[in-house]
């Protein structure tokens, strides 16, 4: 990736059993971001995000409203060491995984 932001992401509310991770899998994969997710024992979302600047920030804002069910409530954002990337799945550009 020639310009690219590597962003990690807490996202809490209710957004645990209504399909959050699916839909943030989803729409990232539509935008050509790489990364992944997971829950969070604490009931949170989890995520790091990659791809141009400009990208990112667009998933960021759509996250904060997320899947209909869902009831964001915040969405922490920090930088994120590149190293995080290599938590995807073996031959996945973004993963869904397994809760932490």
């Amino acid at each position: 990736m020639a310009s690219c932001d590597i962003r990690r992401l807490v996202v809490s509310g209710r957004v645990q059993g209504v399909g959050y991770r699916a839909w943030f899998a989803d729409r990232a994969q539509r935008r050509g971001l790489e990364g992944w997710v997971r829950n969070r024992r604490d009931g949170s979302v989890e995520a790091l995000l990659a791809g141009p600047p400009d990208v990112v920030t667009d998933m960021v804002a759509e996250c904060r409203r997320g899947p209909p069910l869902a009831r964001v409530g915040t969405v922490d954002v920090t930088a994120a060491d590149p190293a995080l990337l290599g938590m995807r799945l073996r031959g996945e550009l973004f993963s869904v995984l397994e809760t932490a």
